[in-house]
């Protein structure tokens, strides 16, 4: 439809998830009429993050450090580990103020639609966290879709044998919903109501 920058800002823009043709097409407009600072601005963190953040060594959470803040925190109670799909989720999870334990981002979840298995996720180093026999507790908090379940499923089946309670978010978290959109009254029940998963 436009030629040139535009149709490549837009094009680039629209590549962004929850970012439809229409939706890409009013922010670049709107980018377009805003300061050059401000457009400035927003390119430099956009660059300025994507150079400095990296993920935890231990956990992979987002950070600027080798171990992120959380995993660094002696306040943590190290017998639980909070498994989620990304980092977004421990933001989540971390508002409701009922978890004080570590977590665990496995960066994704299992999805054959989408070429992704087990391989591909953070699943041997969640196994290797539990070396040191201190974890007593894991909580499986993936996403309530199809993807999300499979891969709860495939982790509670392997990490029963070790020894470790395995428990889920319980109801409360829409089926078919993602973390981040919940509420914090919503996650807080679903964290108190958490169930030990019996394989």
């Amino acid at each position: 439809m436009y030629d040139g920058p535009i149709q490549d800002l837009i094009a680039e823009l629209s590549r962004l998830p929850g970012i439809g043709p229409k939706g890409a097409q009013r922010i670049a407009f709107f980018l377009l009429d805003a300061d050059a600072e401000d457009v400035t601005a927003l390119a430099d963190a956009i660059i300025r993050a994507k150079q400095t953040v990296k993920f935890c060594q231990v956990c992979f959470n987002a950070t600027e450090d080798e171990v992120c803040r959380i995993c660094r925190d002696p306040r943590r109670d190290r017998t639980k580990i909070c498994v989620v799909e990304e980092s977004k989720d421990i933001v989540a999870i971390e508002r409701t103020r009922e978890f004080r334990g570590l977590y665990h981002v496995l960066g994704g979840a299992i999805s054959p639609i989408d070429n992704r298995g087990p391989a591909d996720l953070h699943i041997r180093e969640l196994v290797q966290r539990l070396d040191d026999a201190q974890v007593t507790e894991i909580i499986v908090a993936t996403n309530p879709n199809t993807e999300g379940e499979v891969t709860a499923t495939y982790l509670s089946r392997l990490l029963a044998p070790l020894g470790v309670q395995i428990s889920r978010l319980a109801s409360g978290l829409p089926v078919g919903g993602d973390l981040e959109y919940a509420d914090e009254i919503t996650l807080g029940r679903a964290f108190e109501g958490r169930r030990t998963v019996t394989v």
